[in-house]
């Protein structure tokens, strides 16, 4: 039997000079090698298929297949801006303590403001800043709201004082 390693007389490693980059380029291609010996490449999805490419060249193939995989939607900051307004009472209603509310409406305002200083990418801004006081008011009462149908679907649902709960014992098979 022969060692496929020549024995270290035979090879002087300060003969070549590979700098990092060299060495790890190295390191994957014996990697990948031994993992290909291995068979962990075969039957991967979509082996022996074609790739799917456009007819004609685009620099931007790879974006545009990004955005689609991913469903990423990059929309102008006025529209953005309009989408978060239209959902921020919603996410609002999500937070449970009054300071962090103030916090999120006057980030949501700081937003507004740099959006109307800057030049438009796109629709003019039609949003306009929240007054904070009034809509942490909205969310208390909004609040206040809430507990109180939890409340009576709790009442509504618990079971009746005057009645006490019979307990069933099943008898054990002998």
């Amino acid at each position: 039997m022969t060692d496929p390693h020549p024995p270290p007389a035979f090879f002087n490693p300060y003969a070549v000079a590979i700098d990092d980059e060299v060495a790890i380029a190295l390191l994957a291609d014996m990697h990948v090698r031994r993992a290909i010996e291995r068979g962990e490449f075969d039957d991967l999805p979509g082996s022996g298929k074609p790739l799917l490419m456009p007819d004609r060249y685009d620099p931007d193939w790879w974006l545009k297949n990004l955005v689609k995989r991913e469903r990423l939607v990059v929309l102008p900051p006025s529209i953005e801006l309009r989408r978060e307004d239209a959902a921020l009472d919603e996410r609002l209603d999500e937070i449970w303590v009054e300071e962090d509310v103030r916090r999120e409406v006057e980030e949501f305002n700081r937003r507004v403001l740099r959006g109307r200083y800057q030049p438009p990418a796109g629709p003019p801004l039609v949003t306009m800043p929240r007054d904070v006081d009034e809509t942490v008011a909205a969310w208390a009462h909004r609040r206040a709201a809430r507990v109180a149908e939890a409340e009576a679907s709790a009442s509504a649902n618990a079971p009746a004082e005057g009645r006490r709960r019979r307990r069933r014992f099943l008898a054990r098979p002998r």
